[in-house]
C-alpha cells in the first residue's frame, strides 16, 4: 500500500479548557476529504465532528485524558454501542500508560447503561500503543510530551505531514526528533505560559525560527488573544480551519 492522496488536517476546536467559544481542541487527519483519524474527542469537538460528518469518529487517538479532551467518550460510547454494525468497531488508539486513567476518568462509572448488560469498552476497539502505531496501513509516530506530570500526555506525528503536540509545555528535543522531515507542527500555546502549558515567549526561547515558521498555535485563551499572536508573527489554528498538509513519507504495509 502507499499513502497516496491528498491529506488534510481539520480543526474542530483550538480553544483551551475554558474557551468555549473556540471549542476544545480536537482535530481531524482527513485523506481525501475524508474523515481518517481524530485527535482527541472532547464534548465541543465532538458536536462539530458530528455537525461537519453527520456520524461519530470511527478511530480516535487520545493525547491525554484531561476532560475537555476526553469528555466527548460518553456520547460517543451511546453513538457506537447503539449504531447498526458499529458497535465495538470504534478503534481508539491509545498510549499504553493512559489506558488506567481513562479507565479511571471514562469507563469506570458502575452501570454504563442503565439496564445492565454492558460494559464500556464493549462499544470500542481499544488499542494501547506505544511509539508508533498503525492505521490502515500508515505508520504514526507517538511521543511523551511535557504535561502536569510524566506518561501522562503524548503527541502524535505522520511523516512529512503533521505533527500535533498536545496539550505540552516546549519540548524543543522531542520536535528536533519527530518534526525533521518539514511537518507543520500543531503546537499548544497561550500568551502566557504555566506549569503545564506554553506561553509564546516560552517557544520564541526554546525552538529555533525555522520550527516556529511551521508552528500552528492552539489552545489559546479568545480570538483577542489568538489575535495578539499573529501580531507577534505567529500563524494560529482556526475552529472549523482544513489545512492542507503535504503528502505522508510515513512507513506504509499492505491492508490485511
Amino acid at each position: 500500500m502507499n499513502a497516496a492522496g491528498s491529506w488534510s488536517l481539520r480543526l474542530q476546536g483550538v480553544g483551551d479548557a475554558f474557551a468555549t467559544e473556540l471549542g476544545s481542541a480536537m482535530a481531524t487527519i482527513e485523506r481525501d476529504g475524508l474523515p481518517w483519524l481524530s485527535i482527541d474527542c472532547g464534548n465541543d469537538g465532538l458536536t462539530h465532528y458530528l455537525a461537519q460528518y453527520g456520524g461519530a469518529p470511527r478511530a480516535v487517538f487520545v493525547t491525554h485524558a484531561h476532560l475537555d479532551h476526553v469528555g466527548g467518550f460518553e456520547r460517543l460510547f451511546g453513538a457506537s454501542y447503539w449504531g447498526d454494525g458499529v458497535r465495538g468497531d470504534v478503534k481508539l488508539y491509545v498510549p499504553a500508560p493512559l489506558v488506567p486513567l481513562l479507565q479511571q476518568r471514562i469507563a469506570s462509572y458502575p452501570n454504563v447503561l442503565a439496564e445492565g448488560g454492558a460494559n464500556f469498552w464493549d462499544a470500542f476497539r481499544l488499542i494501547p500503543v506505544g511509539d508508533h502505531f498503525w492505521h490502515e496501513g500508515v505508520r504514526l509516530e507517538v511521543f511523551p510530551t511535557r504535561h502536569h506530570w510524566p506518561d501522562t500526555s503524548f503527541g502524535l506525528r505522520l511523516r512529512g505531514s503533521v505533527v500535533w503536540t498536545g496539550d505540552t509545555r516546549p519540548i524543543p528535543e522531542q520536535l528536533a526528533k519527530f518534526a525533521d522531515a518539514g511537518e507543520l507542527v500543531f503546537h499548544d500555546c497561550a500568551l502566557h505560559g504555566n506549569p503545564s502549558h506554553s506561553g509564546i515567549e516560552d517557544l520564541e526561547h526554546e525552538y529555533p525560527p525555522e520550527l516556529l515558521s511551521r508552528c500552528r498555535l492552539y489552545h489559546y485563551a479568545s480570538e483577542a488573544d489568538g489575535a495578539r499572536l499573529e501580531v507577534r508573527g505567529h500563524s494560529i489554528a482556526r475552529a472549523g480551519e482544513v489545512i492542507p498538509l503535504a503528502p505522508t513519507t510515513a512507513l506504509t504495509a499492505p491492508m490485511r
